[in-house]
């Protein structure tokens, strides 16, 4: 029976956002489900780590780790994941860009009983979107497209930060990539898990941020995407 949820949030130089985010968190719908935020600040050097704190003073729900240095979005997770106890886990990022309004659809298909695995999809029709790079939308989809060939899989987008799972299997899998290369290590390896896990897709909003504002992800990070689809699917 799934009662609880873990949210976990990797966090670096988010000092602005954060606190925001975690009320969101909070005060979301998460259909009747017990919560606990897992926040890891990834050697972050603004007050993030002050942020954090405030906040899990004020919020029991609230489990945090700390990296002395900065090493990526994927080992942030990978300690995050581990220190989860919810029967759900999901990603939630520290900035502003995907709403917790959608927990339910996300939520969903555990509940019904049919999911073991939910993407939250930019490009699948969730109820609004921000406008911003075409090039970079062509690029995700280039690297969605060329992990489904890989994975046999029909996500439509792979790239996406909302990715849930039952707990026992995302904590059942050795994850290696410390950066943005975790987005497709993690599809490979739950696309080659036999027997496969029930995977589902949902339509999510979005709301970008631009590198102005803080996006970090960059196209040296599309390469490393690239080379880690090939390595996690032939050579893993």
């Amino acid at each position: 029976m799934i009662t609880t949820l873990s949210v976990v949030i990797p966090c670096y130089n988010e000092e602005n956002t954060l606190g925001a985010i975690v009320e969101r968190v909070l005060a979301a719908d998460r259909c009747g489900l017990g919560i606990e935020i897992v926040i890891v600040d990834d050697g972050s050097r603004d007050r993030s780590v002050a942020v954090m704190t405030e906040l899990a003073a004020s919020h029991p729900e609230i489990v945090t780790a700390l990296h002395g240095v900065n090493q990526g979005k994927g080992a942030a997770l990978r300690t995050g994941f581990q220190k989860a106890t919810g029967d759900i886990v999901l990603v939630q990022d520290a900035d502003l860009e995907y709403s917790p309004a959608d927990y339910p659809k996300l939520l969903k298909p555990f509940l019904d009983g049919r999911a073991d695995v939910v993407f939250g999809s930019r490009f699948k029709g969730g109820d609004e979107s921000r406008v911003l790079y075409f090039w970079h939308s062509i690029g995700n989809r280039v690297l969605t497209l060329a992990s489904n060939m890989f994975t046999d899989l029909n996500l439509t987008d792979m790239e996406t930060c909302y990715k849930a799972f039952r707990r026992e299997i995302i904590q059942g899998i050795d994850i290696v990539e410390n950066r943005f290369g975790f987005e497709p290590e993690i599809t490979a390896k739950i696309a080659h898990l036999r027997p496969r896990p029930r995977i589902y897709e949902v339509g999510i909003s979005y709301s970008g941020r631009t590198y102005e504002e803080g996006k970090k992800i960059g196209w040296r990070d599309g390469v490393r995407a690239l080379y880690c689809i090939v390595r996690y699917n032939l050579f893993d």
